[in-house]
């Protein structure tokens, strides 16, 4: 496992279109996920101690967004033929039992990772409701393992003003996690 921090966020990229399919059988798009106020794309997996720490954050979140009309969507793009874990079968038991509340997409061929230049898990993208790219950053300060409970929202926070403002904080702290699994 490489630990990598993802690159600063680069303000008003556009979201890239994608056509992946989901846990459920059902296929799914940037229109189809994007909500009223914008959109969190994750890049995520299941065998990711830096995911597995924060997983149950991530969910929480994700929920209280969907209240500022702000949708997530979470995608895997690791090889899961070098990664048995990260396996369609096992993401769908993954989304099961942690109640994902958004949907949790495959990227068999990487396409949609290389192109959104994601390098970890998790890696997180915030766009607002113009789909304008507004935070490259990290959940929180966990880790390895979970921060405290009370520690600052870096992600939640930022997704709420970008929700309530179409702006992004200009100071981000980014993302740590395991690099991406390339074929």
């Amino acid at each position: 496992m490489v630990s990598t921090e993802t690159p600063i966020c680069n303000f008003n990229a556009p979201a890239i279109n994608f056509s992946l399919k989901g846990v459920s059988g059902k296929t799914h798009s940037l229109a189809s996920c994007a909500g009223e106020n914008g959109l969190l794309i994750m890049f995520i997996c299941n065998h990711c101690p830096y995911v597995k720490a924060i997983v149950k954050r991530i969910v929480r979140d994700t929920k209280a967004l969907q209240a500022l009309g702000l949708n997530a969507v979470a995608i895997m793009s690791n090889d899961p033929v070098e990664y048995e874990a990260d396996s369609f079968e096992n993401m769908q038991k993954i989304a099961k039992e942690m109640n994902f509340p958004f949907p949790y997409l495959i990227d068999e061929t990487q396409e949609v990772a290389q192109a959104y230049g994601a390098v970890c898990t998790p890696d997180f993208f915030g766009y607002n409701a113009d789909l304008a790219l507004q935070y490259r950053g990290r959940l929180d300060a966990s880790r390895k393992e979970s921060a405290s409970a009370d520690v600052k929202r870096d992600l939640f926070d930022a997704m709420y003003q970008i929700a309530t403002t179409g702006q992004g904080p200009i100071k981000q702290i980014p993302s740590m996690g395991c690099s991406i699994k390339w074929r």
